[in-house]
């Protein structure tokens, strides 16, 4: 008789598996691909390329093309943050690329150069202390007025909006942008290949002494947000949160001073979005799918969204946590490390409908598959050959049985046809190990 093998074994066992699965020919289906205009030219220049027909939500109608068919006039290589914001705001809606060399920083001047007459942290931190202010207020007062307008000059430098039919590109391994928030707000045709996207520091973030029973500091800025817009690739980029971790923030009043916010928010009415091969690491709340229970007049019917080959690696919360929208999440893996919290990968809210299928999950010891599902409302969902160390596992099952007096419901109602490929998740580690994330789109 054989002994069972340890938790190391296990994942040593799970990944040459996974990376031996990877050099072979996978396993792959063919979608049924709607119909889509021809494609660009210059097929083999990734700038010029458009998403695949039948490859996710975005794929769907007319399919996203961004800027492949941008003439000379409007294609653009930017090296700093103040040429790339230029470059954004050129030429209307005409079909652009922009090529980003080497790393944007949005605040290279420092936190100080956003403060607004009146500012001091010192002050702040002494006006608002608990033991003066208390827990039963938010603060007001001409301090957190001087904070607020602060943080309203950051805002106003480090937002890029990018417009329709648009496609932004990190030229070679080493492109990215740090400090800065991707806005792509209410347009369409929108493609963001090879970045790596280090989140934004808040510079100023709010205390709130009411949010919860000893009080919280609430941060703004997503790395990236996509806010009512439609047919918007993301791909091959990495979004982390780099030289800060939450790790190397400060606390005051006993609380962690939350510079960060989200990684990428798919929002108020957002639809027909694919997020391929990208890494999303070290960060707390990562991916949020629909960003209020009441936003039924925007996001009934919307927030489709594909998340496919991506890989999730030190990740706390929120991969994705989703309202209301039809979420195909497959071939995705999550990688819960020894030293990370962890609290959860898919969330359950209002009136979500995910579709999870062939995702593979490598946790520790320590984490139960019952914490990869967390339900924070009564939605269906489907859960279809979900793998977690190497062992076909029933997410649902298993949460229900560690919550028998709050279970989830099974089948989501509808079933994905927007895919191009479809591999099995053992494979899934290698395969985003070797191909996921900015630097390795090929």
């Amino acid at each position: 008789m054989h002994s069972r093998p340890t938790p190391a074994r296990t994942r040593t066992r799970v990944l040459a598996t996974a990376l031996a699965l990877a050099t072979c020919a996978t396993l792959a289906t063919t979608a049924t691909a709607q119909a889509h205009p021809a494609q660009p030219s210059h097929p083999r220049d990734p700038a010029r390329q458009a998403l695949p027909a039948g490859d996710g939500w975005a794929s769907e109608g007319p399919g996203t093309t961004g800027g492949a068919r941008a003439d000379a006039a409007h294609t653009y290589t930017v090296a700093t943050w103040e040429e790339f914001r230029t470059a954004l705001a050129a030429g209307g809606t005409a079909p652009k690329i922009i090529k980003v060399r080497g790393t944007l920083n949005a605040t290279a001047s420092g936190c100080s150069a956003f403060e607004a007459p009146g500012y001091d942290f010192n002050a702040y931190l002494a006006a608002y202390d608990p033991k003066v202010w208390g827990y039963e207020n938010e603060v007001t007062g001409p301090l957190e007025d001087a904070r607020a307008a602060s943080a309203t000059k950051q805002s106003k430098a480090i937002k890029a909006y990018v417009p329709a039919n648009t496609t932004i590109i990190g030229i070679g391994r080493d492109a990215g942008i740090t400090g800065g928030s991707l806005q792509i707000q209410g347009v369409d045709n929108v493609i963001v290949r090879n970045l790596t996207v280090e989140s934004p520091l808040d510079c100023f973030p709010q205390w709130d002494p009411t949010d919860g029973a000893k009080g919280a500091w609430n941060s703004e800025y997503d790395a990236m947000v996509i806010h009512g817009s439609t047919h918007v690739w993301i791909d091959h980029n990495t979004f982390t949160d780099g030289a800060h971790p939450d790790s190397s923030l400060p606390r005051y009043y006993g609380e962690l001073y939350q510079q960060h916010d989200g990684e990428l928010d798919i929002v108020r009415g957002a639809n027909h979005v694919t997020a391929s091969w990208n890494t999303f690491a070290d960060h707390d709340k990562t991916l949020m799918i629909g960003n209020s229970d009441s936003a039924a007049a925007t996001d009934a019917g919307k927030l489709k969204v594909t998340l496919h080959h991506n890989r999730f690696t030190g990740v706390v919360e929120r991969a994705p946590r989703v309202r209301f929208g039809q979420v195909d999440a497959y071939n995705n893996h999550f990688d819960v490390t020894r030293a990370q919290p962890y609290v959860y990968s898919f969330g359950i809210g209002h009136e979500s409908r995910l579709y999870a299928e062939k995702n593979a999950f490598t946790l520790p010891p320590s984490v139960s598959p019952a914490a990869i599902l967390k339900k924070w409302k009564d939605a269906p969902l489907t859960d279809k050959s979900n793998y977690v160390n190497g062992r076909r596992t029933d997410l649902i099952a298993a949460h229900n049985t560690a919550n028998p007096t709050d279970p989830l419901r099974s089948d989501a109602g509808w079933a994905p046809t927007l895919r191009t490929r479809v591999d099995h998740p053992l494979a899934v580690p290698g395969l985003t190990w070797a191909y996921a994330g900015a630097g390795k789109l090929r």
